[in-house]
């Protein structure tokens, strides 16, 4: 098509070959026009007498949405009520923050654990906490504290059971507040 637009610009000049250009493409599209006023009727008509112009009634409101006792109305209220309790969704400058705080704090955890720690042994007791139970806790602070630390943690425990003189009586029978155990930290890991 080009070639043919070519040649009529070189046979006539720009401005009839544009003109042909614009009436090939009205031929092609002729729905692509101005609209067309309408012809006069031939007809005999009487000026006093308008012609009748027909009221169309408004159109009907749409009607309201009625309840349907079914699966497929149940599944639509799941759904509406799903949409409010999900969590709304973080920007991306939100969860570019929280993954910034999550790093900081693993970076404060990895420099807690870059502290030298050594583990010692030795024999600390627990202390007795006010339950019942052992406070091994205690027993290894104290345990790293003897070896020049400040605090410790324990990692090996150990329980004994001390008894009066009483209890190694020939004939005499074992009574229930005779033996208590004692339990002792034998290895921590201090800091």
């Amino acid at each position: 098509m080009s070639d043919r637009t070519g040649r009529i610009f070189m046979l006539f000049g720009p401005q009839p070959a544009t003109a042909c250009l614009v009436a090939s493409m009205l031929a092609v599209a002729p729905d692509a026009g101005w609209p067309q006023a309408a012809q006069p009727s031939l007809s005999l008509q009487s000026p006093a007498q308008p012609e009748p112009q027909q009221i169309e009634p408004p159109p009907p409101a749409p009607p309201a949405r009625e309840e349907n006792p079914g699966l497929i109305n149940e599944i639509e209220k799941l759904f509406e009520k799903s949409k409010s309790m999900l969590p709304t969704l973080k920007s991306p400058s939100e969860t570019i923050d929280d993954l910034n705080a999550g790093a900081r704090d693993a970076g404060q955890s990895l420099s807690n654990m870059a502290r030298p720690s050594l583990l010692v042994t030795g024999r600390a007791a627990c202390l007795v906490a006010a339950n019942g139970a052992p406070d091994c806790k205690a027993g290894a602070d104290k345990l790293c504290q003897s070896k020049g630390f400040k605090e410790g943690k324990s990692l090996d425990t150990d329980a004994a059971e001390k008894c009066s003189p009483k209890v190694y009586l020939p004939g005499r029978k074992r009574e229930p507040g005779d033996c208590k155990t004692e339990n002792y930290v034998t290895r921590a890991l201090c800091q």
